[in-house]
């Protein structure tokens, strides 16, 4: 899977504020802002950012899980989790 590059716009072009929301809100894709040629700032529409934030938050708890079983902890089978849940919410 191949992941679609940002766009790059100097900072000069922010002084044209409703073509950056409009980009922004069009991009797929972050929008790295430069200043002399370097990368200053990251700007992304809200649904963006939070799609990015969904998955750290996905992938962090996959990451704990697996250092649990790192630690000892026995991995546990799915369904029988999810019995193991209602059994104790369904009270």
């Amino acid at each position: 899977m191949t992941q679609a590059l940002p766009k790059i716009l100097p900072v000069n072009e922010l002084k044209n504020t409703s073509n950056i929301m409009k980009t922004c809100q069009e991009s797929a894709v972050p929008i790295v802002i430069t200043k002399n040629g370097y990368a200053e700032a990251v700007m992304m529409s809200v649904k963006l950012y939070e799609e990015m934030y969904a998955k750290m938050q996905a992938a962090a708890l996959i990451n704990a899980g697996l250092d649990e079983i790192d630690g000892g902890a026995s991995p546990k089978d799915g369904k029988a989790f999810l019995q193991g849940m209602r059994a104790k919410y369904e009270k």
